[in-house]
């Protein structure tokens, strides 16, 4: 897109420059004069300090730390670049090593910024003034830290990437800003890339559904480890139940009750949908491709001088009517299932 300059004769295009070009700076020009009118890039936003940094490598600091008016932490990192480098995965760093600040630690960093700058104001009145609060709430404080990425443009690579990042619950805004020169003057374009904002309300509720979708499935998955114990010796203690048909062909050939009547037994069975035991010249090759069987081990049986390998991820579905089937066919073989 360009931007016009719209006369009585013409409507000209402004050619759009790079930051380099119009010989604006990072930090002592984009930072300096965005600090004090943040709400360009990220509206609702209280800048409290600048180059901030409590760690150890001096070398990592964030650009502009804010906080909003529902008291989330924000992270505002400024790139003069046409590509945004991989700032979000620094920010992401930047937003961990933030996430546990307290509001009293905040007052103290906000006096230092207050002081720096030389501004007449008091730190603790000041945020709770912004906050809208009578007094501190730590229950409320910094329950999410958002991030704001501004820069001239992004690469394809890091928005598939801060869109993936908010699809699992992270709070990633990218503003793009494009500056253009027009008779000696700057012009600034300033625009949200992610979120849309016509369509910001519409994605932050795919989202929400997207992520409650998830929530539903964890929580209805069933987690549910197993022991399997023969003549009361436990003999695989806490697996999952999609080891279930392995750990049975270990225990049975490791105490020798595998005859043709078992391995038959093992051979036919039909609990889950793959076959439990096979040859490697009956694998199909999307089998031997994806792994589908333990291809890559030794074989976890050898019968009458064939080896057999055992599915991978076999009864997952199914190990509770496998296991009951195993029990009544060998008595002395036991399951306990231990409930997630």
């Amino acid at each position: 897109m360009a931007i016009y300059h719209f006369s009585d004769n013409e409507i000209k295009a402004i050619p759009r420059a790079t930051f380099s070009e119009t010989g604006l700076r990072e930090r002592d020009d984009l930072q300096r004069l965005l600090k004090y009118q943040i709400e360009i890039i990220s509206p609702n936003t209280l800048v409290v300090a600048e180059e901030f940094s409590e760690w150890d490598e001096s070398r990592r600091r964030i650009d502009l730390l804010g906080i909003d008016k529902q008291a989330n932490i924000v992270v505002i990192e400024l790139k003069r670049t046409e590509d945004g480098g991989h700032m979000e995965l620094q920010a992401v760093r930047y937003a961990a090593m933030v996430s546990t600040l307290t509001f009293d630690r905040l007052v103290e960093i906000y006096t230092d910024y207050i002081n720096s700058n030389q501004l007449d104001l008091d730190a603790e009145n000041s945020l709770l003034d912004f906050l809208g609060w009578d007094e501190k709430d730590d229950d409320e404080f910094a329950q999410e830290v958002k991030i704001v990425l501004a820069s001239a443009e992004f690469s394809r690579e890091l928005t598939t990437t801060v869109m993936w990042l908010n699809d699992y619950g992270l709070s990633i805004r990218c503003v793009r800003m494009h500056p253009y020169l027009s008779e000696g003057r700057v012009l600034l374009d300033v625009q949200s890339v992610i979120p849309i904002p016509e369509i910001e309300d519409y994605q932050v509720k795919i989202r929400e559904k997207r992520q409650k979708e998830r929530a539903s499935r964890d929580s209805n998955r069933d987690r549910s480890l197993y022991s399997i114990s023969y003549k009361g010796e436990e003999f695989f203690s806490q697996i999952k139940k999609s080891d279930i048909g392995f750990g049975t062909v270990q225990l049975l050939n490791d105490n020798r009750l595998i005859d043709d009547d078992i391995f038959n037994f093992l051979r036919t069975d039909f609990s889950c949908k793959k076959q439990l035991l096979k040859r490697k010249d009956e694998m199909s090759d999307t089998e031997v491709k994806y792994k589908k069987y333990r291809v890559s081990n030794e074989p976890e049986l050898i019968y009458q001088g064939l080896d057999y390998y055992v599915a991978r991820n076999w009864g997952k579905e199914s190990a509770g009517v496998f296991a009951k089937k195993v029990s009544k066919k060998i008595p002395l073989i036991n399951y306990v299932r231990h409930e997630n």
